[in-house]
């Protein structure tokens, strides 16, 4: 301004006044910015969102966004939940979605306060059980834990002034193999009383089946629930049951109801049981489904594993295919099962570099043990030769064309058979996803058909490559591709022969993927009791296809009762099986509550 003496060029005039006004703006965005990026309470009713320790929590699947911006919120509820926010449009409707939502939380963050505070407990405790038992861990674990921190602890916190006040809460953390024991009963008895309220809340549910035998040969059936709970879809381990007599159809039912008359199973509400199709599941007169039937007195329906049944096709032992395997099995059996022969060879592998250390043993009652031994004597194939060479064995047929074409044959195709069997494992599968894969594989098998008949052999590696390597040294060679495409034609016969019920409801399970395309018949509707398609999907997909479940839980069963723990309770075993197995109780969630004090961390 030239009236006060001097003059200021446009440059520092911009330098001048930009310089506190850019500090203005940055602080000011900052404050907008910090304003912004805190939790609002109007999310929690357009998005299903809460707060807990400083991060955004979503109530359906329990995700956490850890920039808490809006765009963040509602693009993870847009993407992930479509179907709950179509089935709940913006409105009253979502806002009573998301406060049942809310209300569930708060019921089992209750739940967990209440076990804190039954005696004189710690919460500490609680997850150093929880711990214990979800690694398969004896109860005795608890005193060996408990030493392990306090060894740790006089190192780890040596320079800090309040160690003894660590070392003191750890040594009145209570962790014997009582109060172990004590806090996993505590967690399972609640785990089951929160999945026999869903069950009685839920339209439908169902029921996979398996029995076994456990290492004090004990009977153990395993009952595997699925229902939905609100919007999620469950699959819970109902009970462990021991069975100390006979395993017929009419002992697995009495022990079962039995069971469902004490925690009061709503069983008009069963929909469907799926079975392993031993015959005291399925027998026609005294088998499990038979008398639960005539218990009820009212059709439902029952499904043989897939898996199973799956299985029972792959064998493909009949007749050549058979021979083939007999011999494979004979050899392998010959090296491994003899501890000098297992030795020399695995050093003759290293010896010449292969990848492998040594054959696999076939196990028949394995899923995945037929294509997985086939493959590995066919990467090994040379150095066999020449150990059964060094010890004057003879096997003329490993060096035939005719039985080495049946026997890549056989590599390729316990190959694709594998890759089915793993498609169809995993816990969740539906009944639609099972019977798409085995019906998408018959289709496969007629691809097959028609790549062997042309000679192509785009789906059969290993028995190109050896027609390859065959015709490149003797050109006028001929390979019979026909009868293997004859094989295939066999195997493709067996799939169509099983899968029974599967087929017996194709109608109804298109009637969910396209309803536009076909209708139900009255048996179906009178079948399912079901008069709108929303029921018919829930009721469907609560349907096992196959009894997987049960299987991964057998596996937790011969890791918790091993044989140094034989002697475990069936009421030890059942609360371990439940906390190994159960959705409800996160372990994460639970250290998130003692963390934010939100569960009492000392004894009360």
């Amino acid at each position: 301004d030239s009236s006060m003496g001097y003059t200021i060029s446009p440059c520092q005039c911009v330098v001048y006044w930009s310089l506190p006004n850019i500090t203005q703006c940055l602080m000011a965005k900052r404050k907008k910015d910090d304003e912004y990026r805190t939790f609002q309470d109007e999310w929690t009713e357009e998005f299903a969102f809460v707060e807990r320790a400083g991060s955004a929590v979503c109530l359906i699947c329990n995700d956490k966004i850890a920039s808490m911006k809006r765009s963040n919120v509602k693009r993870h509820f847009d993407t992930r939940h479509a179907t709950f926010a179509s089935k709940y449009p913006a409105g009253d409707s979502r806002k009573k979605a998301c406060q049942e939502l809310l209300s569930r939380v708060q019921a089992t963050q209750q739940h967990l306060r209440v076990w804190t505070r039954q005696g004189d407990y710690n919460s500490a405790s609680f997850a150093g059980s929880l711990a214990i038992v979800r690694n398969g861990k004896p109860f005795t674990d608890g005193e060996y834990a408990k030493t392990f921190m306090l060894d740790v602890a006089n190192e780890l916190f040596d320079d800090l002034p309040n160690k003894d006040k660590i070392i003191k809460r750890i040594q009145d953390m209570p962790l014997s193999a009582r109060t172990v024991h004590d806090r996993t009963v505590m967690m399972a008895t609640q785990v089951e009383e929160t999945q026999v309220k869903d069950i009685n809340a839920a339209p439908f549910f169902s029921l996979a089946l398996d029995e076994s035998t456990d290492v004090s040969h004990l009977s153990q059936f395993s009952v595997i629930a699925r229902y939905a709970a609100g919007d999620t879809l469950r699959e819970e381990s109902l009970a462990v049951l021991p069975i100390k007599g006979s395993t017929r159809g009419e002992d697995l039912f009495k022990s079962f109801m039995e069971f469902a008359r004490e925690k009061n199973l709503p069983m008009d509400k069963l929909l469907s049981v799926c079975t392993d199709g031993a015959p005291c599941m399925v027998g026609k007169n005294k088998g499990f489904v038979a008398l639960l039937r005539e218990h009820e007195s009212r059709p439902i329906l029952s499904f043989h594993c897939i898996l199973h049944q799956e299985a029972l096709c792959a064998q493909m032992c009949d007749g050549q295919l058979g021979e083939v395997m007999s011999l494979v099995v004979r050899v392998i059996n010959f090296i491994v099962a003899r501890a000098l022969n297992d030795r020399q060879f695995k050093t003759l592998l290293d010896e010449v570099g292969n990848n492998y250390h040594g054959l696999l043993l076939h196990s028949n009652v394995r899923w995945l043990s037929r294509g997985k031994v086939l493959s590995r004597f066919a990467a090994c194939l040379n150095e066999i030769r020449t150990f059964l060479e060094m010890k004057g064995i003879e096997h003329p047929e490993l060096a035939e064309t005719e039985w080495l074409l049946k026997f890549y044959y056989l590599v390729d195709m316990t190959e694709h058979l594998n890759q089915l069997n793993v498609k169809m494992q995993g816990i969740g599968n539906t009944v639609l996803s099972l019977q798409h894969a085995v019906f998408a594989f018959e289709n496969k098998l007629e691809l097959f058909i028609m790549d062997l008949e042309t000679g192509r052999l785009l789906h059969f590696e290993k028995v190109r490559q050896f027609k390859d390597a065959c015709t490149a040294s003797e050109p006028t060679k001929n390979f019979d591709l026909k009868q293997l495409a004859g094989f295939t034609s066999s195997l493709l016969q067996s799939f169509k022969a099983r899968f029974g019920e599967f087929r017996e409801h194709t109608r109804l399970f298109k009637f969910i993927t396209h309803p536009n395309e076909c209708s139900l018949n009255a048996d179906d509707l009178n079948q399912l009791i079901i008069q709108t398609w929303n029921r018919v999907s829930i009721a469907v997909l609560t349907m096992f296809g196959s009894t997987y479940s049960c299987e991964q839980s057998f596996s937790h069963l011969k890791n918790i009762k091993s044989n140094l723990r034989s002697r475990l309770t069936d009421e030890s075993l059942n609360a371990c099986m439940k906390l190994n197995l159960t959705k409800y109780l996160n372990f994460k969630e639970m250290i998130w509550l003692i963390r934010t004090k939100r569960l009492p961390s000392t004894s009360l």
